[in-house]
């Protein structure tokens, strides 16, 4: 959903010069009222979420938002926070911003308006070395806390006939080759980090796992042809995959074989947030929150009445507060 929310705002933001996109995020007391599409729990300390118009807002409790100046009016579709005082966050363009002293202040480490594509998640294992991906195989990575971003392409993240299809190219056309390339890799939706496995989802069904932080990936089995949006592993420590329509897969054994959960909903599901030592909670579309206490065999359903899009969430001091279609959300939930 962040992506598909975030192609109908692209199409709107390329009316605008790129000189105007980087202007300062106009200051509105309806910040925490707009369409936010993510959402971090920074140690237990604060929040910070983002969203459109290049909105950041923080927040030390639920209810003490408040917006900070950002340097863009850029979407912003994705945030992450190393420690308390190092964050970044993502959006159109390829856009990157950073963060040192907590998210009071923002400034651009990278701006690649010409690729008129967004940066879709983003994600830190320290304070130096950090994932960026997006739109069309988009992967750009640091070693040194953002000050140089290096793209990547990552030919192994293909289908089979794809790849055999584009060392062909390579081989009859190299300019054929170079502009097939930029936009033949599935969209990246999430960058998961569980210990030293890394994790990456995204459309046509792509699930894959890499042991050496993205630089290498093998491509898990092909379960379900539509997009995932997120995954991640559970308390007990196996696997869960969630993307459109409602689809939930689970797998007992890293990624072989998954096993089809039924949720009895048909909404995108955008995030994974694990509530305390037992609960699971699915936020999405059409303000669906599905709730599961054994390890995610079953679901049942907290439906907001709004049916406003729910977008991420996270867990604060035992209140779970969602980035959504309609702003910041505090969710009544039992835990």
């Amino acid at each position: 959903m962040k992506f598909l929310v975030g192609l109908l705002l692209l199409s709107l933001n390329v009316i605008a010069s790129a000189d105007d996109m980087m202007q300062p995020a106009i200051e509105s007391q309806l910040a925490t009222k707009s369409l936010l599409l993510d959402i971090t729990n920074v140690n237990n300390e604060f929040m910070v979420a983002v969203g459109e118009r290049g909105h950041i807002v923080r927040a030390t409790t639920t209810d003490s938002w408040q917006q900070m100046s950002v340097p863009t009016r850029h979407t912003l579709t994705s945030v992450t926070f190393a420690d308390s005082k190092h964050g970044w966050a993502v959006g159109h363009g390829a856009l990157i911003l950073h963060t040192n002293d907590g998210g009071f202040t923002w400034h651009v480490q990278q701006y690649l308006p010409e690729t008129q594509k967004p940066l879709l998640d983003i994600s830190f294992r320290n304070n130096q070395e950090g994932v960026a991906v997006g739109a069309y195989g988009m992967f750009f990575r640091t070693t040194d806390g953002g000050q140089n971003w290096q793209q990547e392409f990552h030919v192994s993240l293909l289908p089979q006939e794809d790849f055999d299809y584009l060392q062909e190219l390579k081989k009859e056309d190299e300019a054929a080759y170079l502009d097939e390339r930029s936009s033949i890799l599935p969209h990246f939706n999430r960058f998961y980090i569980d210990g030293r496995t890394s994790y990456l989802a995204g459309e046509f069904g792509l699930l894959a796992k890499s042991q050496d932080f993205g630089k290498t990936w093998q491509r898990l089995d092909d379960i379900y042809k539509g997009s995932f949006y997120d995954i991640s592993r559970t308390q007990a420590g196996n696997l869960l995959a969630v993307g459109l329509r409602g689809n939930v897969f689970r797998s007992l054994t890293n990624g072989t074989p998954w096993q089809h959960i039924a949720t009895n909903h048909t909404a995108l599901i955008n995030d994974i947030l694990l509530a305390g030592e037992q609960h699971i909670l699915l936020v999405g579309n059409n303000g669906v929150m599905l709730k599961s206490s054994d390890d995610g065999q079953s679901f049942s359903a907290l439906v907001q009445d709004d049916g406003k899009a729910l977008m991420a969430a996270c867990l604060f001091r035992n209140s779970v507060v969602v980035a959504s279609e309609a702003g910041i959300k505090v969710m009544q939930v039992k835990l």
